[in-house]
């Protein structure tokens, strides 16, 4: 297969270019993809005011960067993220991003820019040409959805909790101002947030035709739009952020909520859990132990803070302090748990 890669450069800062890949343009032979190519690239750059571009050119797919990818069940591949926050060195490449293999292909997660879901995107056509019939977005924070534009220019539905629409309309001027700066200008270029084509309100099934996905929408947790994707070929269970491994969880739903989902294990338990971040697993005690003692004395170091008539200025640090003894094995523990004692304290406060 060829792919159609277009120079592009951002137009207020023409030093500032990258190389976009524009699914659009795939085509079976080079000769078929040149043919097409200008067209193309002139309505992708219509589209994209924001950038310029030039010399749009035809690769094969094993020109193409690809994210490094691990097949964990038959047919389910996934790429961990780094455990760390977005900072220019990861380029914002910290979220688990899968795909499940089935006549079609279901991508779990687009990952926190478009360059990251382009080397999804090479990822996917390195291991099949199979469509890709289906985005499936775990909750609303900016490194799982914001590459989603690729897969639609691909060919997919984009499918999310019906809540996510507008938690993502609240947010995303201010991610398309803040991103850049925290992972820079060039890894960010021709990012934009998508349009969700399909919104799931109660439990229903995806059909991959020769396989099946269950989704789950889940009440307020870690975010207030989280949804769990389980393959019910191999029992594996894509859980977004409500599972964190070694980086510290971070709160923007319900404290109290998360705790609760945590305390009522699926039932049959799964044979495999693909967190939000951090590696693969086939247990779920060990899935969720470390997230529950972290949240659980989050939740106990608050109830003691607001207990003592702290104010929010105080309580704080308190939090922070009084959570030492889990902060083992936690990445970017201090800066995380403080902000979610701000989140804990706001919502305890009134219980």
């Amino acid at each position: 297969m060829f792919h159609l890669v277009l120079a592009a450069c951002l137009a207020a800062q023409p030093a500032t270019c990258q190389s976009r890949l524009l699914p659009a343009g795939d085509a079976p032979t080079r000769e078929d993809c040149e043919l097409r190519a200008a067209p193309i690239a002139r309505d992708w750059l219509a589209r994209h005011p924001d950038l310029t571009g030039n010399g749009p050119r035809c690769v094969e797919t094993a020109e193409l960067p690809a994210l490094t990818v691990q097949e964990v069940a038959p047919g389910i591949q996934v790429h961990q993220g780094a455990m760390a926050q977005i900072s220019p060195q990861n380029r914002g490449r910290i979220a688990n991003l899968s795909f499940v293999l089935g006549d079609s292909v279901a991508v779990i997660d687009a990952g926190g820019s478009r360059a990251e879901a382009e080397a999804l995107y090479a990822a996917i056509r390195q291991i099949t040409d199979k469509p890709i019939s289906h985005l499936i977005l775990t909750h609303m924070h900016p490194d799982h959805i914001l590459g989603a534009e690729v897969f639609s220019e691909a060919g997919a539905t984009i499918v999310a909790d019906a809540r996510l629409p507008d938690a993502v309309a609240l947010r995303a001027d201010s991610w398309m101002a803040s991103i850049p700066r925290q992972i820079g200008e060039a890894a960010f270029a021709g990012t934009r947030a998508a349009r969700v084509d399909q919104t799931v309100d109660a439990p229903q099934e995806l059909s991959l035709g020769d396989r099946k996905l269950v989704l789950t929408p889940v009440a307020p947790a870690h975010t207030g739009s989280d949804m769990t994707v389980l393959d019910d070929d191999t029992g594996t269970l894509f859980t977004g952020d409500l599972v964190f491994l070694g980086l510290t969880p971070s709160l923007d739903g319900s404290l109290s909520g998360w705790l609760d989902w945590m305390a009522q294990p699926p039932d049959p338990l799964p044979a495999l859990i693909v967190p939000g971040h951090g590696p693969v697993t086939e247990s779920w005690d060990e899935a969720i132990a470390p997230q529950d003692r972290y949240l659980t004395a989050l939740r106990d170091a608050t109830r003691d803070a607001i207990s003592a008539g702290l104010p929010l200025s105080r309580a704080i640090p308190a939090i922070v302090a009084a959570m030492k003894p889990v902060s083992e094995g936690w990445a970017d523990f201090h800066d995380t748990t403080a902000r979610n004692a701000s989140a804990a304290y706001a919502e305890l406060e009134w219980e």
